[in-house]
């Protein structure tokens, strides 16, 4: 069973890619890498998991936006779940600049037979793809009290907090279920220049997507939570260690 993580560009540039397989009974890193094109995307994904495999895909993106204005009932739902963890999502409509894009992307994964799984029985097999979202998974995982702000901001400190995001995926993830031992894969030192460090960035919220698809498989709605549906969009998030309100 292979999950693929893509940290998706909305609009354009280049997109995290990262690839774990459940071998033996433990979750092993395969790739981690960044593309630029949707089509190289697509390439990677055919030598990731072959036509006859099973696999899940967890896309960073709003890849079901059925909504022509506002803001889609899961985007809502992450702002009143997780505002207070600086956590809501941006808004997705059909009106925005990057709704063709990110739409067009999951109907490419449907057509591999990569079909949405807002529901799932644990450890099935099949080939899935689900929408994630780095920054409440990141907070539920690790028991934070908000996000790590590695995307905004001054370079000294988006240098600090992507460290610390490191920092948790090896020290973290070797520990949950299932476990994941990445401590001598990720780079010792942050990158000094600011298009190295959003490389990087890319990578690991790839990474975490990968986790979450993982995450999702192996225990379904028991210890994960559905924000949205089908019909209106919807965003897999793991649950915290204390239930923290959601059921």
């Amino acid at each position: 069973m292979k999950f693929l993580g893509i940290d998706l560009g909305w609009s354009s540039g280049a997109s995290g890619l990262c690839c774990l397989d459940w071998w033996d009974s433990r979750l092993e890193l395969v790739d981690l890498r960044r593309e630029d094109d949707t089509a190289d995307i697509l390439a990677w994904i055919d030598t990731c998991i072959a036509p006859d495999e099973s696999g899940v895909i967890a896309v960073d993106a709003p890849t079901l936006i059925p909504n022509a204005t506002g803001m889609r009932l899961c985007d809502r739902l992450t702002h009143k779940h997780f505002g207070r963890y600086h956590a809501g999502a941006y808004p997705a409509n059909l009106g925005l600049p990057f709704a063709a894009r990110t739409v067009a992307f999951g109907l490419s994964l449907e057509a591999k037979g990569f079909h949405h799984a807002p529901d799932i029985e644990p450890k099935q097999s099949g080939r899935h793809q689900i929408e994630v979202f780095p920054h409440p998974a990141i907070v539920h995982l690790f028991g934070l009290e908000q996000i790590l702000k590695y995307k905004k901001g001054k370079l000294a400190e988006r240098r600090i907090a992507l460290a610390r995001l490191r920092d948790y995926l090896c020290d973290r993830l070797p520990s949950l279920e299932p476990a994941l031992d990445i401590s001598n894969v990720l780079p010792s030192e942050m990158p000094l220049k600011g298009a190295a460090l959003k490389a990087l960035e890319d990578q690991l919220d790839s990474l975490i997507c990968a986790y979450v698809a993982a995450h999702w498989w192996y225990w379904g709605l028991e210890r994960n939570i559905l924000l949205g549906n089908l019909a209106e969009g919807y965003i897999i998030i793991p649950k915290p260690s204390q239930e923290d309100g959601f059921a």
